[in-house]
């Protein structure tokens, strides 16, 4: 590849599947590597072997852990009446840091899309309908992310939940703290006077 010798064209291959990453990076990248002692490059390498080899997912909430169930649903002292259904495993980590949700957790791990040929099977919906059935959740938060394929999930979702006696919500959308209304799309400003609330 690129007049490269085999071993830096099969590493800036193996870059170049990474998301965002194309063939100027990828280069860059792998020059890197073979710049960095080679304790720092087995130490990478047996990194991305871990993340392969000592991840699971957590029986009860579907999250990514060492252990089973995750340090989240071991937590006797969280809300076990509370779910907060989010579509991926970085999401959770995302509302961890705000400190504010003190609940539990479901990840879904993606969300509907037709166009990309997935359904409601090819996500974690039937685990989070057998969590309802046998748990005293009362309070079903959704928050899926706010574009086409995360509010179809949402609505397909509170759809089901009709027949559960389950509140279920949904995060508010609108504009970020900081924003400028000059800069926000329509779709945004419209769920900004939705969400509106009194002072």
């Amino acid at each position: 590849m690129w007049g490269y010798p085999e071993p830096i064209s099969r590493l800036i291959e193996q870059f170049m599947k990474l998301p965002g990453i194309g063939p100027k990076t990828a280069a860059r990248l792998a020059f890197h590597v073979m710049g960095m002692p080679i304790d720092d490059v087995r130490q990478f390498a047996r990194a991305l072997g871990d993340v392969k080899t000592k991840l699971t997912e957590c029986t009860v909430c579907c999250n990514i852990t060492e252990t089973s169930p995750c340090s989240i649903c071991a937590d006797t002292s969280r809300d076990q009446s509370l779910l907060c259904v989010v579509q991926d495993a970085k999401d959770v980590m995302a509302l961890e840091r705000t400190h504010e949700f003190r609940g539990i957790y479901h990840v879904l791990h993606g969300a509907i899309s037709p166009m990309e040929g997935i359904g409601p099977n090819d996500i974690r919906i039937r685990e989070l309908l057998h969590r309802l059935n046998e748990s005293d959740i009362t309070e079903l938060v959704l928050a899926t992310n706010p574009n086409v394929e995360g509010e179809a999930t949402a609505m397909y979702i509170a759809r089901l939940l009709k027949p559960f006696a389950v509140t279920v919500t949904r995060i508010a959308h609108g504009l970020p703290i900081g924003g400028d209304l000059e800069y926000a799309d329509e779709v945004t400003l419209a769920k900004a006077f939705e969400g509106r609330r009194e002072l």
